[in-house]
């Protein structure tokens, strides 16, 4: 409330008196209709407004200059337009670690206030756009955030205009008739129909902050972008001030405790051990192990000053703990009586990663498990690298509903070190990119060493595979609420006593599941209509919603609605528990065979150099003969880039331009087969010896 105070403060001076308005937090303009229509005591008439901020495209040498655009909810603010206007290239909804970092403000609280929370450095070189409706307002009453979307201000024409005009180093304010512009383009349209493409962005122009999901865009449309908003709009991540690094909420957490607790008791199995390593590894130490930190080398953190003393000697943070446990290993094993050695630890690694970074995907800092065994004899040790690897398999594919195909790496893509690496590979359909998780099998002296790892990168695919444009589809096995139960379909008519009882039923219906192990929760959260809440379950993706009213009651059932679907339908009273479990069940199933079909619809043989491309441009994963040379997988790269072939990259952040070999799948094609001697590799020309997946990738 600070932050509103100080801002009420500063705009009295600008001839605004009134307190701000409590209310609901809101997440969209419809929904702020809804929590003020709840407020008495307001202006009779009053003006919604919507601001935007945009990211025009830049040559990364530029500072960046944001596009901020004030404008009545109602007004087509059509980012090319405005672009034209400015002459911006490319205008795009700004990410949210731009409303963080530079406007500390979040979506749903954008207001022109997040001004003033600018740097001087920076404010300079943003831009200001302000509809034109806005400053001819009549109504005297114009509502923005206060920096919160739980509060509304209403100040006139005149107040927003000093406002602009006192932010200090604002220089850019341009104004625009929006109207006039949707008319003249209403009237090309009228001559002209658009192409799909234009069609496309006009689309997301018009849904932005008013999507009936809570999500501004759409996830073909702007794929990045949605998953951002995905992510933080579900509460499962928040931005944090230092770049690259996160706060994994508890709804993200408890998908990473669900996979801690089904990996754990698998390993356990196994006869591997839990323990913990320091996080700080020494120079020395590091030096001892160039040949497996080489890979690492570019993302090595290092502390070099404790308070205001500079360290002797530099300390890394881990980056993985190979070198941090193997000096032990060579001091607890002595002979072969030593072994086999197991162990295992669940910890944090940095890797202090320079390019774009992406949560979950790839972070400075991420949460993971990392096995280091040791054996006396190669089979044992490749007898638990593929038990390990099938635990891998099954976290994806029966908790996280996610296909993959397992396989081994190429020589060139091996671990650092490693004389094999095994692999399970996903695939998001959505940008055409696979994306994986690895055990290694890698001797050192005299055993046979195996190192294997599982990150919380597995939240960050799930998302990816199974999210639409309402926000998560959580599978019910990691959802951390599995059911939610909102009462509906009571008026102003129904008394307290009503109310009373569909609450009461819908706190037994809730006390009933949770009986039977389902992780069931009521939303009895007053001043919220039953439509907010649904948008409010439906984002955070929670696979089952229960509706309880008066009528449902009469008849002795419920209303079910699944998150993956939509599909509603009716549930009796009796027996409604067996019911719930087993629609659970048909819902996890129902994801996985989406997902695979998805899958396996992506995955193209491809028997001819010329069709390689093509198949990688339609967003999918090649199978191609292959001569397994590094020689030809670094000519397959190159000839695949975009930068080769003169095209442009899908988004900004997009992270490999050229394919690269994702695996050698253990399951290999048989239609046609490989025959040795005569399939040949569809690069070089060469002895084919096995098919390869490739494809561009995380």
């Amino acid at each position: 409330m600070s932050d509103i105070t100080a801002l009420v403060s500063k705009l009295s001076g600008l001839g605004f008196n009134d307190t701000p308005v409590e209310h609901a937090p809101v997440e969209n303009v419809e929904q702020w209709a809804e929590a003020l229509s709840t407020v008495s005591g307001l202006p009779a008439e009053y003006t919604l407004t919507k601001t935007l901020i945009f990211k025009p495209k830049q040559p990364k040498s530029e500072a960046m200059a944001p596009v901020v655009v004030i404008a009545k909810h109602d007004s087509a603010t059509n980012s090319k337009a405005i672009g034209n206007e400015l002459k911006l290239k490319e205008l795009r909804f700004a990410n949210d670690d731009v409303l963080t970092d530079m406007f500390q403000t979040a979506k749903g609280s954008v207001s022109p206030f997040a001004l003033a929370n600018v740097s001087k450095e920076n404010i300079a070189n943003v831009r200001v756009v302000v509809d034109k409706a806005l400053l001819n307002d009549s109504t005297g009453n114009i509502a923005f955030h206060p920096l919160t979307s739980s509060h509304t201000v209403f100040v006139s024409a005149a107040t927003l205009q000093s406002f602009l005009k006192a932010v200090e180093g604002l220089t850019h304010v341009t104004e625009m008739d929006f109207a006039a512009d949707a008319e003249t383009a209403t009237v090309a349209k009228a001559e002209k129909k658009p192409s799909a493409a234009a069609a496309a962005a006009a689309a997301s122009d018009e849904v932005a902050g008013v999507s009936k999901g809570g999500i501004d865009v759409s996830k073909d449309v702007d794929f990045p972008r949605w998953y951002q908003q995905v992510l933080t709009r579900s509460d499962m991540l928040e931005y944090y001030d230092v770049s690259g690094c996160y706060i994994v909420r508890p709804l993200a957490y408890f998908v990473w405790q669900q996979i801690q607790e089904f990996f754990d008791a698998g390993i356990r199995s196994l006869g591997v051990k839990n323990c913990y390593f320091p996080m700080f590894v020494s120079s020395k130490v590091l030096e001892r192990e160039k040949d497996h930190i080489e890979g690492f080398a570019p993302e090595v953190a290092w502390v070099t000053r404790a308070g205001s003393t500079e360290l002797a000697e530099p300390i890394a943070i881990r980056p993985t703990s190979e070198t941090v446990m193997y000096p032990y290993f060579a001091k607890w094993i002595r002979s072969h009586r030593d072994l086999p050695l197991k162990i295992n630890q669940w910890c944090s690694v940095v890797r202090w990663e320079f390019k774009n970074p992406q949560p979950f995907l790839r972070t400075r800092e991420f949460l993971w498990q990392e096995g280091h065994c040791a054996y006396l004899t190669e089979k044992e040790a490749m007898v638990e690298v593929y038990d390990v690897l099938t635990l891998y398999r099954r976290i994806y594919e029966e908790l996280l509903a996610v296909p993959v195909i397992e396989g081994v790496k190429s020589d060139k893509e091996k671990f650092a070190g490693g004389v094999a690496t095994t692999t399970v590979e996903g695939f998001i359909a959505a940008t055409g990119r696979g994306i994986q998780d690895s055990g290694a099998d890698r001797p050192k002296l005299h055993v046979h060493q195996t190192s294997w790892g599982l990150s919380t990168r597995t939240i960050g695919v799930m998302v990816m595979t199974h999210g639409d444009d309402q926000g998560l589809v959580m599978p019910p096995r990691v959802a951390e609420t599995q059911v939610i139960i909102v009462p509906c379909g009571l008026t102003a008519k129904h008394s307290e006593e009503d109310r009373r009882v569909v609450s009461d039923a819908c706190l037994n219906v809730e006390a009933r599941l949770r009986a039977v192990g389902v992780r069931a929760e009521s939303d009895l959260r007053e001043h919220y209509t039953p439509g907010q809440k649904f948008n409010h379950w439906e984002v955070r993706g929670v696979p089952i919603r229960v509706e309880i009213g008066p009528k449902d009651l009469e008849k002795h059932s419920v209303m079910t609605a699944r998150r993956d679907t939509f599909v509603k339908a009716p549930v009796a009273l009796e027996g409604l528990e067996s019911s719930i479990q087993l629609l659970l069940v048909t819902i996890q199933n129902d994801m996985l065979v989406k997902a695979r079909k998805t899958f396996d619809d992506r995955v193209k043989i491809v028997l001819e150099w010329n069709e390689f491309v093509p198949v990688l441009n339609s967003k999918c994963l090649a199978l191609i003969p292959w001569c397994e040379r590094e020689v030809c997988e670094d000519q397959i790269k190159t000839r695949s880039s975009r930068d080769s072939l003169g095209d442009e990259p899908e988004d900004e952040k997009a992270p490999s331009m050229g394919a690269k070999s994702l695996c050698l799948p253990s399951k290999q094609p048989t239609n046609p087969p490989i025959v040795h001697g005569e399939t040949k590799c569809i690069q070089c020309g060469e002895n084919a010896k096995r098919y390869a997946l490739f494809g561009r990738s995380y």
